[in-house]
């Protein structure tokens, strides 16, 4: 294997650098774990002893049990503002005694600042505290005086507006209550017994500690947890205890801040060097491909951090994020292996991040292979539906199977999780947009675009059918013929078959000049043979000037490219030499612009379009006379050198040469002689 040129080294190392760097950054990490765990579910680790004393705290429920007890019985702590209550007072009886237009004695004046003063003795309080007491949460308060709380019953409390109606019932002449109105004693009133918030607070916080106190202890050495044992409340709370207790310890050593990120970088480099070893040794021609290693590396890089988000964003965002999508967008634009390999980089990339890793892996795993063998071909939008809802049950299955596995029964199951997997293969669909967002970043072909080029109905091959029929109808010749061979060899089928189709449009330009296209005259005749080489040679750029306006795929212009190679247009240059026996012909005023054939399928393109052109000129459409012109076409093409640039086996060529034969055979084979009727035949009866 020939290394790689410096500039495209130094791109993989900085892009392997750059995807470790960010997925590493990126990666969600916590320094209060070190272990996961879910209560009802098996210890998935070693046994467990006490490094240290641990305090045996009451579990969750207990503990929030314990807490709804203390505020249910909590007497809140209040203060009674006494210079507000004399200051309100004060300043109504100033407006009660200023005010010459009420019709009052001075008696009943004196009543109702009484009346008002036994209403702010019995306490005035807000109206949330008055809606406590009054549906009885609020029996009684406490009230702090010289560092001892004496504790009130609140049933004499009043709010403000309730402090006025009473009033209004109290006083009963309608003089008094004509006054108290005109001096708008409802707006006077106001609170004088006032929550101590701060007081309140603290004293509930200490209610909290006293009863949350440990109710036990776990001594150094002693057994918490063994592999296998189910995770009670009890042990949760005491392994939380654990992890809060080791975190505090280890706060400022470097093992602490410095170790486990250098285990997640050693973690990264071995995962995606893997993948560049992977891709080094088993596809050298994606490695050596600067689109190609940009586009895996990409992919699973960015999808890592859009599930790392998920993650970080839902409780059950791993189950949502359709991490199918990558291996389906790989096995489009590459192959099923390089998706399988994909698909478990990413998965264990992303493992680091799971709560159950084991759980993660098996799921994933799983629904990448149903993904892969679901859609070897994707060609309608139809598989993608049908490889969402396989993806589903897979899901489906492998949960159930978890979770008998591990609860011995389905009662655990949780509903939402069955939603969340629907969610997962709805996104599925959305690679199906993907799809044509990279072919155009990337400037790759995908199956489903090569079926809608291979559509007779496309405004080129339309043109084509109409300008050249007869070069039209030796396109579609072509294209069956090299794509049953692609078949066998193993080839890209629908890439043959749509660029075999594609491969003389060129000819649209001066259709005349070739012979399926004729009709009798043929205006080589007036040319001689180098300007006839040099307009049949032509075609191929002005097939690749079409295709461009057409803005064709890379890949479809090199069948126009290559389906030649460097050959020569041999008619011609045959011609030329038998007529100037004694010149020294250049061979490349004959020659096609190249290059030669680059790959399987351009090769396959270059053998089937020699051999459908040459056998329509064949006059013995014998087994024997087939087969000779097909081995030796293909021997000749082979022995000038066309093929030495493309990977094709000379096992590929065998099976070639076979198929080819068949096709042929095929297409001209014999049909028998219908005979001709001698005598007339007898009238239907009741006709003349």
């Amino acid at each position: 294997m020939k290394s790689l040129p410096s500039r495209q080294l130094s791109l993989r190392i900085l892009l392997f650098i750059i995807v470790v760097s960010v997925t590493v950054y990126f990666l969600p990490r916590s320094a209060e774990n070190h272990y996961t765990f879910e209560e009802g579910r098996p210890w998935s680790y070693a046994l467990l002893t006490a490094p240290f004393d641990i305090p045996i705290h009451l579990d969750s429920v207990s503990a929030m049990r314990v807490k709804d007890s203390i505020d249910a019985n909590f007497e809140p702590v209040f203060t009674r503002d006494v210079t507000a209550e004399k200051t309100i007072i004060s300043d109504y009886t100033t407006r009660l005694n200023s005010a010459t237009d009420l019709n009052i004695t001075p008696a009943q004046r004196n009543q109702i600042i009484k009346e008002i003063r036994k209403v702010y003795e019995n306490g005035i309080v807000d109206r949330d505290t008055y809606t406590k007491i009054h549906s009885g949460k609020l029996p009684a308060v406490r009230f702090i005086h010289d560092n001892v709380a004496i504790s009130i019953p609140t049933a004499n409390y009043l709010s403000a507006f309730r402090a006025y109606e009473h009033l209004d019932s109290v006083l009963k002449d309608r003089e008094v209550r004509q006054a108290i109105s005109a001096t708008k004693l409802s707006q006077t009133l106001h609170p004088n017994i006032l929550i101590d918030s701060v007081t309140s607070r603290r004293l509930l916080d200490e209610a909290y500690q006293k009863a949350m106190a440990p109710v036990g202890v776990i001594q150094q050495g002693e057994r918490i947890i063994d592999k296998g044992d189910i995770v009670t409340s009890r042990l949760a709370t005491v392994l939380r205890t654990y992890e809060e207790i080791a975190n505090e310890r280890g706060k400022g050593t470097i093992s602490q801040h410095y170790y486990p990120v250098a285990g997640q970088i050693l973690y990264m480099l071995i995962l995606y060097g893997s993948l560049y070893a992977y891709l080094y040794i088993f596809r050298r021609d994606y490695f050596d491909d600067d689109r190609t290693v940009i586009f895996i590396v990409s992919l699973i890089g960015l999808f890592t951090l859009f599930a790392f988000a998920m993650q970080a964003t839902f409780s059950t965002g791993y189950y949502i994020t359709p991490f199918t999508v990558v291996p389906i967008l790989i096995l489009i634009f590459l192959d099923s292996r390089t998706a399988y390999f994909g698909h478990l980089i990413l998965v264990l990339i992303c493992a680091i991040n799971s709560s159950f890793a084991l759980e993660f892996i098996f799921l994933q795993f799983i629904a990448g292979v149903v993904a892969i063998d679901s859609l070897k071909d994707l060609s309608r939008r139809s598989q993608l539906i049908r490889t969402a809802a396989l993806i589903f049950l897979a899901y489906t299955l492998c949960y159930a199977a978890m979770e008998v596995m591990q609860a011995g029964s389905l009662a655990r199951t949780e509903g939402r999780v069955f939603g969340c997997f629907a969610i997962n293969a709805i996104l599925i669909s959305f690679s199906y947009v993907l799809m044509f967002l990279l072919e155009r970043v990337y400037g790759f072909t995908s199956r489903v675009t090569l079926v809608e080029l291979s559509d007779i109905n496309n405004p080129l091959l339309r043109e084509l059918s109409e300008e050249c029929p007869g070069t039209f109808n030796h396109s579609m010749a072509v294209s069956n013929l090299a794509s049953a061979a692609a078949s066998r060899i193993g080839a890209n089928v629908q890439l043959v078959r749509t660029g075999a189709l594609y491969h003389d449009i060129g000819k649209i330009k001066n259709p005349a000049f070739y012979t399926e296209n004729q009709h009798g005259v043929n205006p080589h005749d007036a040319l001689d043979p180098i300007q006839s080489a040099r307009i049949v040679t032509g075609h191929v750029n002005e097939g690749l000037a079409l295709a461009e306006k057409a803005k064709l795929p890379k890949m479809i212009r090199k069948f126009i490219s290559e389906h030649h190679g460097a050959g020569k247009a041999r008619y011609f240059y045959t011609t030329y030499c038998n007529a100037h026996p004694d010149e020294e012909v250049d061979p490349a005023s004959f020659s096609y612009p190249g290059p030669n054939p680059q790959s399987k399928e351009t090769s396959l393109l270059m053998m089937a379009d020699s051999i459908e052109a040459a056998s329509r000129s064949m006059t013995d459409h014998s087994p024997e006379a087939i087969s000779n012109l097909v081995n030796k076409i293909i021997d000749a093409q082979i022995a000038e050198g066309l093929h030495n640039e493309s990977p094709i086996s000379f096992r590929d060529v065998s099976a070639i040469k076979e198929v080819f034969a068949q096709r042929l055979r095929t297409m001209y084979h014999s049909r028998i002689s219908y005979p001709e009727l001698k005598k007339p035949a007898a009238p239907i009866s009741g006709q003349s």
